[in-house]
């Protein structure tokens, strides 16, 4: 087996689909089989077996996959460390970073980072703060930046706090919020807890939820057309929105904050790409 066998492995195990894997992979879907029984006469075993709509894997081709991901990781490994032994600063950076961040801040600081450093590349995965967490532990990414609150055994720096915010397109009076119709979107657990820590420390009724809504940018744009009233975190409102917009607090005039964190592993330090990165957010926390 080579990295091209366990890269079609570990993408045929992901998609349980020959076709889908063939796309990914950017590879006919012949030349994948052909690859695959070539696996299987190599190891004298069937590695998987067709059902309705797709495959699934054997034990063997299970184990195998198992594998597959762990040389993966190894190789990755390898390949980062034998460029961090060169004098200038080259390699990969493997970032997981949730969706609002990536979204707002993240284009910005990449774009100054690659002009100080023209030879470092980006491997950028986004999403759920929860699943960039996995990313993490998993060691799929090098540095984590999340935000909420979560437990981390390795180093966790506190790169900034925000505040939540009321918005709305028309000036309202908050202690009637709750006569209010009120927009939801969905979001991670860590925001979806604060955000009803703040309203049941104000509030003994429930919001009058009128909507449901798959993002944050969606629900914002609803806001805007006056269809109802909303609670975001402040790194997603720019002035060009033109709302009204009400920084929460709770009852004992404590600000509403969200804090986003950077998470990495020691380990990670001795990399010339991940050390100069974090060096540079700590240099720009302003981005």
């Amino acid at each position: 087996m080579d990295e091209k066998d366990w890269n079609a492995i570990r993408i045929l195990y992901e998609e349980k689909n020959i076709s889908r894997a063939s796309e990914r992979l950017y590879i006919s879907q012949p030349a994948l089989t052909y690859r695959l029984k070539n696996l299987e006469k190599e190891f004298g075993t069937s590695l998987f077996f067709k059902i309705k709509g797709g495959i699934e894997f054997t034990s063997e081709g299970m184990h195998l996959a198992q594998y597959s991901e762990e040389m993966i990781k190894k190789l990755q490994k390898t390949k980062d460390f034998v460029l961090n032994m060169q004098s200038e600063v080259r390699g990969t950076l493997r970032l997981g970073v949730s969706s609002n961040f990536a979204q707002y801040k993240l284009p910005k600081l990449l774009k100054k980072f690659s002009i100080k450093y023209p030879n470092v590349q980006f491997n950028v995965n986004t999403g759920w703060s929860a699943d960039i967490m996995n990313l993490l532990d998993s060691s799929t990414v090098q540095l984590g930046i999340l935000r909420g609150n979560y437990d981390w055994y390795g180093i966790k720096t506190l790169l900034h706090k925000e505040r939540l915010c009321l918005i709305s397109k028309k000036e309202i009076n908050i202690e009637k919020l709750p006569e209010l119709p009120f927009i939801n979107y969905k979001t991670d657990s860590s925001l979806k807890n604060l955000i009803n820590g703040w309203w049941q420390d104000r509030f003994s009724e429930p919001p009058f939820v009128t909507m449901e809504t798959d993002r944050q940018e969606t629900c914002k744009e609803m806001v805007k057309n006056d269809l109802g009233i909303a609670i975001l975190p402040e790194i997603c409102l720019q002035r060009s929105d033109n709302l009204y917009t009400y920084g929460l607090s709770y009852k004992n005039e404590e600000p509403v904050l969200r804090n986003t964190w950077l998470m990495y592993n020691q380990e990670s330090l001795k990399l010339s790409t991940v050390k100069n990165f974090i060096d540079f957010l700590n240099k720009n926390p302003n981005i």
